[in-house]
């Protein structure tokens, strides 16, 4: 094993990510109670980038559509009004609307699904939108009738598909399978008061917008802790299995308040794909003025987050499927030459399937074209392939050479269990050095909170081919988690023109 990485307490300020709101205003109370405790009216809420482009997108397609049959029907009733007069408008009016700047917060979920913070986000926009196009319309020389009567037409349109289609959102919002996606999962670390608060106020406070999945805590079961749901390994394996928004650590107070033990369990949760959070009380000699996140009226530091947004990850699975179709397209003629050159030059199957880990250690099974004779294949990965391996064909010397033998993953792509830029997936019982990857090198299981890739930034760096010894494994894995850090479209464009230049002809594949 290696050492741990550096504290992450270092780097709580520059990874801060979006847990809840944080313009968002305290949960209002109602001043009526129960045993004592004060009704909140408005559950616990949080920004859904993902959400709040779906509905911006939503609103822009509705008022395009809307001015298009403004125009056509302005058009159809005053033939005498110049078409650039109405389209000049009409741009000006969406351009407005577009550009003016909105309150976030009346996009959060779910307060997203009220109409009278829908009213509040919209009408500014749309009414200075009909005011531009008003004054648009008298620069353009109509009159003042003439031009309100097609400005408050254009409002008319816009408000009807606008309620329309807010209408249909918002129904689908209050479905149980969207309230179900949209609801964040948290897990909680420790013992005692405020993990005992944090709870209560999950399971009671929060509606639907927060789901609690149980206390976890290494800590043999009492009577005192009987809430215990399992030890930090059993949160490990279930996050395995479910998706986990959040885990915050809020041990109890003298129990393992040391910097060096909070460390020790940000290490083993370092394989858990989730935002983590500590309770500020445990943190000592941290500057106090580090930016904190709120979860109701807790405040709570960031220790380590996904390293893609739910955004991201929607952008790059989008870029995936659509060049991944694109590139099939082009391909599928030289995948069926291919195809044929391997039966013809050996007994066995075109592709070669082999069990490799994914995302979020997740196992799957990856395509190949078959570059080794049937019998000599080697499934578990024991033993990597090396130069002038014996096992490979003839074909498949020089598909290797080319890489060519990786187009198959195409399929993996499409289907979503790979992506076409990320870290190389390897075969559960891969080795360097005679040493499986992950007691090799600790850092190695971080690779997985991405998806792997066909290409990535390690291969086209030279890195690629058999590893031999650790420091291998370590100059890999170092390029691996520079690229998650780096992440951008622009960056998976950069390495895939790359690999047509470096990759194809490496001298490093065999």
């Amino acid at each position: 094993m290696s050492k741990p990485m550096p504290s992450p307490l270092t780097k709580a300020a520059h990874i801060l990510h979006a847990f809840t709101d944080a313009e968002m205003p305290p949960a209002e109370a109602s001043p009526d109670s129960v045993a004592g405790r004060q009704l909140i009216v408005d559950p616990y809420p949080y920004f859904n980038p993902v959400l709040s482009k779906i509905f911006s997108f939503c609103d822009l397609l509705s008022v395009i559509l809307a001015s298009s049959v403004w125009y056509l029907e302005v058009m159809t009733w005053s033939p005498r009004v110049r078409p650039e007069t109405v389209a000049v408008s009409g741009m000006v009016a969406v351009i407005t609307f577009v550009l003016l700047p909105r309150k976030r917060n009346l996009m959060n979920y779910p307060r997203v699904q009220r109409i009278s913070a829908q009213l509040r986000y919209i009408s500014p926009a749309l009414f200075l939108a009909v005011l531009t196009q008003f004054i648009a319309l008298r620069v353009l020389d109509m009159s003042n009738t003439r031009a309100f009567d097609m400005a408050l037409f254009w409002l008319t349109l816009c408000i009807g598909t606008l309620v329309l289609v807010r209408g249909t959102e918002t129904i689908l919002l209050h479905t149980r399978a969207i309230q179900n996606h949209l609801t964040r999962k948290i897990a909680i670390i420790g013992t005692g008061d405020v993990a005992d608060q944090l709870a209560d106020r999950i399971d009671n406070d929060a509606g639907h917008t927060y789901q609690l999945l149980g206390r976890f805590n290494d800590a043999p079961k009492s009577s005192r802790n009987s809430k215990i749901t399992g030890t930090i390994n059993d949160l490990v394996a279930l996050s395995r299995r479910h998706s986990i928004h959040a885990v915050i650590i809020a041990l109890a107070p003298g129990s393992t308040q040391d910097e060096h033990e909070i460390n020790h369990l940000a290490w083993r949760l370092r394989t858990v794909l989730s935002d983590i959070y500590i309770a500020p009380y445990l943190l000592h000699g941290v500057d106090t003025n580090l930016p904190v996140e709120n979860l109701g009226p807790h405040s709570l530091f960031v220790l380590q987050r996904r390293p893609l947004s739910e955004l991201q990850t929607i952008q790059k699975s989008a870029f995936d499927f659509v060049f991944g179709l694109i590139v099939l397209a082009f391909l599928w003629p030289l995948l069926l030459a291919v195809a044929i050159a391997i039966k013809l030059d050996s007994k066995g199957p075109v592709f070669f399937r082999q069990p490799r880990i994914g995302f979020n250690n997740r196992p799957f099974t990856v395509f190949k074209f078959r570059s080794m004779y049937t019998e000599m294949s080697d499934l578990g990965a024991a033993k990597q392939t090396s130069r002038d391996d014996p096992r490979v064909t003839r074909i498949g010397k020089w598909l290797r050479k080319l890489s060519i033998d990786e187009l198959p993953q195409i399929f993996n792509v499409l289907t979503g269990s790979m992506s076409l830029v990320g870290p190389r997936p390897h075969a559960p019982h891969t080795t360097a050095g005679g040493i499986l990857l992950h007691d090799a090198l600790a850092e190695y299981v971080i690779r997985h909170h991405v998806k792997p890739g066909i290409t990535g930034w390690a291969q086209i760096n030279g890195s690629r081919g058999e590893l031999i010894t650790v420091d291998d494994l370590k100059r890999r894995v170092a390029l691996d988690l520079e690229y998650i850090q780096k992440w951008s479209l622009r960056f998976d464009i950069k390495i895939m023109a790359l690999t047509v230049v470096r990759e194809v002809f490496s001298r490093n594949a065999f």
